[in-house]
């Protein structure tokens, strides 16, 4: 290889950066690191040839490349640096080295600057400053590298009191342009809060000698982005720093891993150790330079004299708790603390942090985290009470909580956490991993400790709801056990525990029987109350369902899904109290249900009205809050009217929410039959369409004169899709003893513009009635159920049911 590098042309250079990048012996840092040394004799060999015996001009690699750190497709940061004597012998050098490198078709970020001239750049862009801190010397004459390494970093130092925040400000307005890496599908390895960005800049600060970042674990989690990286350029070809969806799994298998969700948490346990990093390092940084700012003097006045002999005044300590106290914006351990004879330390400590909204010092973590032991099981009462208490102080239980994760502290305390720490959830509903996830609902239901008589078993269940997702099958059923076991080590008593694994078992009942099951219908509510229990495990449930609804995401919850939870949770608690669910009558249809009948039967077409639905307003001076619109629709009974009706809502982007149909008796005298049809919609965006636009298209999709297959299959065609991402197949399947009136057809499948229409006409193909539509959309998933009938108004028999299902589903699959 050597021999290679030493042709300073391009084509033996670039045959042997090939080699070596298909290499499978050699990747991660020695690889980096070795094709920034080919890239380096390949470049001194240029610069040779361009300028024999030059002084006072040297090539100097800066930011990535000046670390040694080249990935496949990284930028060339390049600098040639001299002293101005000979402009145009540096002009000719530029052009002999930055062209060979563009014909290679690599990518060059250069510039041609005298140390003067580089240090006032540097001084007015920091981006230009943080890149020169890791100038590297190539070739020419090292004393002028030298030199600018010196000076620069004088500057850097000299300045780091005014520069620092400026970096700490670049750093927040980046994250809150690309997120954090540590929760995103579709990373960005760099830019990311957490990501390579990020640790450059805790590199900048160590440099300042102002603070220092925590060591433990960074170099690692940066070393292990960048092999991510390393994999991503050459899976893809391109100079990328983005993890697409499509191509994690290739970079999962050039890496050795499992698959695509190992890869992810790999990613989002290094995020999180560089993130936690900053946290710490910003913090301390922030310390200081507030420390720097008050005058010795007036700070010796504040100590009582004290300091002014030289003398450091010692810092204030207040008492927190028990071995607790906070000193200069944070929480420490007290002198007499001793972790190793107090394994509740580390409950107290961070309880008391959280009450506070003060952040744990690192150094106060980790002594707690090298003393600490396992508690007894089951705990003393003690250690569970300060554990309801951390995960009851709100927002700043995540930070809290964050620090005990980062030091192993959590995995001693809750050993089932390890299944769910950093897991991935692939649904674009959630924000978060699993574990953050777990945490952000245990905030959230700390503001409803209020509303229900057990804040304790709240807190809980909601700290273990989803912890079965560590495990295979069905996550509620394998949770059930473990939140058993936890909550029993934790020191419930035998009926407490048996709430809390009730709760865990069936968190995603009360949303998901409410938006996809018929509430009218006896048998839906008495199952409900059957698997819960109790008025008081209800009330619990109702918490935790909006808890983990709110910290999923926005998708997750509105007021509409508030308040069909709610009347399902009305309808259960009456049961509860002992009253029967009365069998569903149809209700007696209202005056402008007959009007409109009588409408459609005198005009011999479809007759509609919208209507807005609201909710009183959370706040007294608030607005009312919309639950959707009320569409009512009266049509002469006729065949397709439900694809029909679907197929024009979907065209005016409007999504259904619940549908019912039923037959309207008119009065003597009047002939004819009328479908009643009892909408619940919603604008996709923007405002609602008229309805007399509506009407007009409705009447053309029912007289044939509407192509709505073909209006959808064009809108369908632009639909935006990701690349290389294959949606799962449409699943459909019969609800056993869901219901007995009708038979419940559920029906699983991607989200698309007229979904909808697609199932009523299937359904409409199949001559079986439909009741009612329960319509569900999390993120790119569509949930909808169908109560259907036979023509005379009975369930279907079970093989006709299960045939009905499968010509659904072979439909959906075209």
């Amino acid at each position: 290889m050597h021999q290679q590098a030493e042709d300073s042309g391009p084509g033996g250079y670039a045959a042997a950066r090939l080699r070596l990048l298909n290499e499978k012996a050699r990747s991660g840092p020695p690889r980096r690191s070795a094709l920034a040394g080919l890239t380096d004799e390949w470049l001194a060999g240029l610069f040779a040839a361009g300028a024999p015996g030059a002084r006072g001009v040297s090539l100097v690699a800066v930011g990535g490349y000046g670390r040694a750190e080249l990935s496949p497709r990284s930028d060339l940061d390049l600098l040639l640096l001299h002293d101005g004597s000979d402009p145009g012998t540096v002009s000719k050098l530029a052009d002999r080295l930055w062209y060979p490198v563009w014909d290679l078709g690599l990518a060059l970020d250069h510039s041609v600057r005298t140390p003067a001239e580089a240090r006032r750049t540097a001084g007015e862009d920091l981006k230009v400053q943080l890149g020169l801190l890791d100038a590297r010397h190539v070739a020419g004459d090292l004393g002028l590298t030298t030199a600018l390494r010196t000076t620069v970093l004088a500057d850097w130092r000299n300045q780091a009191p005014k520069r620092l925040p400026a970096l700490r400000e670049l750093c927040e307005e980046r994250a809150a342009r690309q997120g954090e890496l540590q929760y995103l599908l579709e990373p960005d390895l760099k830019e990311a809060r957490g990501g390579l960005r990020d640790a450059t800049a805790l590199r900048a600060v160590a440099a300042s000698w102002l603070a220092d970042a925590p060591r433990e674990g960074l170099a690692e989690a940066r070393s292990r982005l960048l092999d991510v990286r390393d994999a991503l350029h050459l899976t893809t070809g391109r100079a990328t720093d983005r993890l697409a969806l499509q191509e994690q799994d290739q970079v999962a298998a050039e890496l050795g891993l499992l698959d695509a969700d190992a890869l992810l948490r790999q990613v989002y346990e290094a995020a999180r150790v560089i993130a936690y990093a900053g946290d710490v390092t910003w913090r301390e940084v922030g310390r200081v330079l507030r420390s720097r700012s008050v005058r010795p003097r007036l700070r010796a006045m504040l100590s009582g004299g004290k300091g002014l002999g030289g003398g450091k005044p010692a810092p204030e300590r207040s008492p927190l708790a028990e071995g607790v106290v906070e000193q200069d914006g944070e929480v420490v351990l007290a002198r007499a603390a001793r972790p190793d004879r107090d394994p509740v330390l580390p409950l107290r400590a961070a309880a008391a942090a959280a009450q506070a909204g003060l952040p744990l010092n690192l150094h106060a973590v980790r002594r707690m985290a090298a003393g600490a032991r396992a508690l007894p099981s089951p705990w003393p009462a003690e250690a569970r009470q300060q554990l309801l208490t951390l995960l009851g102080s709100g927002r700043p239980t995540v930070d809290v909580w964050e620090a005990l994760e980062a030091e192993g502290l959590i995995s001693l305390l809750l050993p089932d956490w390890d299944r769910v720490r950093c897991r991935p959830q692939r649904n674009a509903v959630h924000l978060w991993t699993v574990d953050r996830h777990l945490i952000e609902t245990a905030v959230r239901a700390s503001a409803f400790t209020r509303r229900v008589s057990r804040p304790d078993l709240l807190l809980i269940a909601a700290l273990l709801h989803d912890i079965g997702k560590g495990w295979p099958g069905d996550h509620s059923v394998a949770g059930e056990v473990i939140a058993r076991d936890v909550a029993a080590r934790i020191g419930f008593d035998a009926d407490d525990v048996t709430v809390i694994a009730t709760l865990v078992r069936h968190h995603l009942l009360l949303v998901e029987t409410a938006t996809r099951r018929d509430l009218d219908d006896p048998a839906t509510v008495r199952s409900v109350a059957e698997a819960v229990g109790s008025p008081g495990t209800l009330e619990l449930l109702h918490a935790l369902t909006e808890a983990d609804a709110l910290a999923t995401g926005p998708a997750a919850w509105s007021s509409w899904r508030a308040s069909l939870v709610a009347d399902l949770v009305k309808r259960v608690a009456a049961v509860l109290a002992g009253q029967a669910p009365s069998a569903p009558e149809e209700a007696a249809p209202t005056a402008q249900h007959e009007r409109l009948a009588l409408e459609a039967v005198a005009t011999g077409a479809p007759v509609l009205s919208l209507r807005a639905q609201t909710e009183p307003p959370a706040e007294p001076s608030g607005d009312p809050e919309p639950l959707g619109v009320e569409l009512l629709i009266a049509v002469p009974d006729q065949a397709g009217v439900l694809p029909a009706v679907a197929g024009v809502l979907a065209m005016h982007r409007l999504t259904v929410r619940t549908a019912e149909l039923r037959s309207l008796d008119l009065p003597d005298g009047v002939d004819g039959s009328v479908l009643l049809l009892d909408w619940r919609v919603a604008a996709e965006y923007g405002s609602l369409p008229q309805a007399a636009r509506l009407r007009a298209d409705l009447v053309r999709a029912l007289d044939g004169s509407l192509d709505i297959a073909g209006r959808l299959a064009e809108r369908d065609a632009a639909y935006p899709r990701r690349r290389g991402v294959v949606a799962p197949p449409p699943r459909v399947t019969v609800a056993p003893a869901a219901s007995r009136h009708a038979t419940v057809i559920e029906v699983r499948a991607q989200d698309a513009p007229g979904l909808l229409f697609r199932i009523g006409r299937a359904l409409e193909d199949t001559a079986v009635r439909v009741r009612s539509a329960h319509v569900s959309t999390l993120g790119a998933n569509a949930v909808d159920v169908f109560y259907v009938t036979q023509e005379q108004g009975v369930p279907l028999p079970g093989e006709e049911a299960v045939a009905v299902a499968g010509k659904l589903e072979e439909a959906l699959r075209v």
